[in-house]
């Protein structure tokens, strides 16, 4: 028999399976694909934790591996002894995150671990927040952040309020990993963990706190209190939980003219005005850009549901058209706005620090040299960047970190959260435009000038999806037959280096010279080529997904808009 009938059948046979759940399997008995599917592998807790679409199986989202996730960690929290500081847990809007925070609150109280559980759905970025306020050894999230609505899923933070990185992450997944009976799991009765002390629940005073801390990282006041009256804001929290802190901070510092999406302004799991509720997919935006069109808004602001990311479109009053903002514009714009008026107002520390990753925009290079600031850079995932910040700290704030972004939508101002925060995002945006409201220049105006001073930087990315046991075979061989051949031109651009950051080296083309990257081990591949040119390909870790990035440095938009295309061109060439 094979292993995921074996799966299948165990399932429909232990008492620690509901007998609702059990029907939902045996209605599967005839289809086998679905058996296959479910029961294939064990849904992974990766280095994020889980990820996956809800219903019953070893390889789907559900009480029971939430649970088994749960006490995982609880193993690993009573070893290092954290049992008594407690865990935080959030969760978004999505269909049973409500009930699958509870569960792993239950199941840390039935290990005599206390629990701070929020009261409804709230941000990512509180969550981290919250953690470090709390002094919490842990905290879980239980979110699928911008997936499908079939999707959920379920990330650890641990103490100093970031998601987990090694050897936390290892260490948790091999306790995780060494649950495998159903019915050793613990878990407890919620009045009984109420009366024990151990089920509390949290809200305000940490929403207020939060708040506070965001409205510490204004950089110019006066702009806001100029201006604010002259800008028209358009938002989306897309069904998600960004609405009620979003509108709070930008009421708190005086913005009036707010405008949310009626349709989308109210959580909902099934995501029902989206087919992806991701804030880099234009069709997210229609219902934001109807809205905008109609009140002449400024900017077009949109959330992914748990509010770590941030989409923006922004007018361009020349036209009249709305202009899609990428990452690495909105993360690179707030750069400059921030390292300016920090140097203006005689703030920029002497150690400061702005950090990003391998794959985000070499932009920022010339942006951190312009103002005498390091950049650092490191692996895909904010939860890296939050282990630099960390490291700053440990070495008694050798460097103070200004900003850090992420390619993907999502960036940090200052340290007050260890996760992208798409709440404070939106503050500065919003205080960007005011500014620059004053100058009569739109932000598109500001990144026009940003690509004058220092050349039209620009990139792109693209996926190829391959689902499946077969599909997940597919991208290791894509991989490994990349790793054999080294290419010497991608392109009409010769390759620089190769940075192969799973064997951890850089080899030079040109002298042949072999550095470290000094990073963690990761299955990624990275291409510097000249003119301050780059792709890079990695694995998706959260979807069936092979990843290619690629940036390029321009003349002008439209010089850079062809040499980006013939870039993508020459990649897809090459990986075919």
């Amino acid at each position: 028999m094979e292993h995921y009938r074996e799966m299948y059948e165990k399932w429909l046979n232990d008492p620690a399976i509901a007998e609702e759940d059990k029907k939902e399997l045996r209605e599967i008995a005839n289809n086998e694909k679905e058996i296959e599917d479910r029961f294939y592998k064990d849904i992974e807790f990766g280095t994020a934790g889980l990820r996956g679409i809800i219903g019953i199986g070893t390889n789907r989202m559900n009480y029971y591996t939430v649970r088994k996730a749960t006490q995982g960690l609880a193993n690993y929290i009573i070893e290092k002894g954290g049992q008594n500081r407690g865990v935080a847990i959030a969760y978004d809007s999505r269909n049973m995150s409500k009930e699958f925070s509870n569960e792993a609150a239950l199941c840390l109280n039935a290990n005599g671990i206390k629990t701070y559980l929020f009261d409804s759905l709230r941000p990512t970025p509180e969550l981290s927040y919250a953690v470090r306020q709390l002094g919490c050894i842990a905290g879980i999230v239980v979110t699928a952040s911008h997936n499908p609505a079939e999707y959920n899923g379920y990330k650890v933070y641990w103490e100093d309020g970031a998601q987990i990185v090694e050897p936390t992450d290892k260490e948790i997944i091999n306790r995780v990993n060494a649950v495998t009976d159903l019915s050793s799991i613990k878990t407890m009765n919620k009045n009984e963990a109420i009366e024990k002390g151990l089920y509390t629940i949290i809200g305000e005073e940490i929403d207020k706190k939060y708040i506070e801390e965001l409205k510490k990282l204004v950089v110019n006041k006066k702009a806001i209190e100029d201006a604010q009256k002259n800008i028209k804001i358009v938002y989306t929290p897309l069904h998600g939980t960004g609405n009620i802190p979003a509108q709070t901070i930008l009421k708190e510092l005086g913005f009036e003219n707010v405008y949310v999406v009626p349709e989308q302004e109210k959580p909902d799991g099934n995501f029902s005005t989206v087919s992806y509720p991701n804030p880099e997919d234009l069709k997210a935006f229609k219902l934001a850009l109807d809205l905008a069109k109609e009140k002449d808004a400024d900017i077009v602001l949109a959330n992914d549901p748990d509010a770590d990311r941030l989409g923006v479109y922004v007018k361009d009053t020349k036209t009249g058209e709305y202009i899609k903002f990428t990452g690495n514009m909105s993360g690179n714009l707030l750069a400059e706005y921030i390292l300016s008026q920090k140097k203006e107002n005689g703030t920029l520390p002497s150690n400061g620090a702005i950090i990003t990753t391998i794959v985000s925009s070499n932009l920022s290079n010339a942006i951190a040299k312009e103002y005498g600031v390091k950049l650092f850079t490191t692996l895909t995932g904010f939860k890296n960047i939050a282990k630099i910040i960390r490291g700053f700290e440990e070495r008694n704030n050798e460097y103070t970190c200004l900003f850090s972004y992420e390619e993907s939508y999502g960036c940090l101002i200052g340290t007050h959260a260890r996760d992208k925060d798409g709440i404070v995002a939106i503050m500065a945006l919003c205080e960007a435009t005011c500014y620059y409201k004053q100058k009569n220049m739109t932000l598109w105006d500001e990144m026009l000038e940003i690509y004058e001073k220092y050349g039209y930087y620009k990139e792109d990315q693209f996926s190829i999806t391959l689902k499946g046991s077969e599909g997940a075979e597919q991208i290791k061989k894509m991989m490994e037959n990349m790793r054999k051949d080294a290419p010497q031109k991608i392109g009409d651009y010769k390759v620089l280096s190769v940075g192969d950051y799973e064997a951890r080296t850089i080899i030079s083309n040109v002298t042949r010279e072999k550095t470290s990257t000094n990073l963690p081990k990761s299955n990624v591949l990275y291409y510097e080529l000249e003119n301050d040119n780059w792709c890079c390909i990695r694995p998706s870790g959260t979807e069936p997904k092979i990843k290619f990035y690629m940036g390029i440095k321009g003349n002008s938009l439209e010089d850079a808009d062809k040499k980006l295309k013939d870039l993508e061109q020459a990649v897809r060439k090459f990986v075919e």
